[in-house]
């Protein structure tokens, strides 16, 4: 059976994730308050930062920015698209 969540993003309960998909106490923290309805949200956002910014995962500036932008679209005002969006 899967496991339901009161998601912080949407304010509903709908099913969570299935495993942690990161690590740390934010994974954990997103595992359990986010639903995969949400997370799904945040890739595509993330896909879009990676493409319009050109960003690398590989560099540690990058990885920084993205943590904070996933922190921002989970738990606070959100993460704005990039310009022209």
């Amino acid at each position: 059976m899967a496991r339901t969540v009161h998601c912080v993003k949407l304010n509903k309960d709908a099913p969570g994730l299935d495993v942690q998909t990161y690590p740390g106490a934010l994974g954990k923290r997103i595992f359990e308050n986010v639903s995969k309805e949400a997370w799904q949200m945040w890739l595509r956002q993330q896909t879009m930062l990676l493409n319009e910014y050109r960003l690398s995962t590989v560099d540690p500036k990058a990885r920084e920015f993205l943590v904070k932008e996933m922190e921002k679209f989970f738990f606070g005002e959100g993460s704005a698209p990039p310009e022209g969006f």
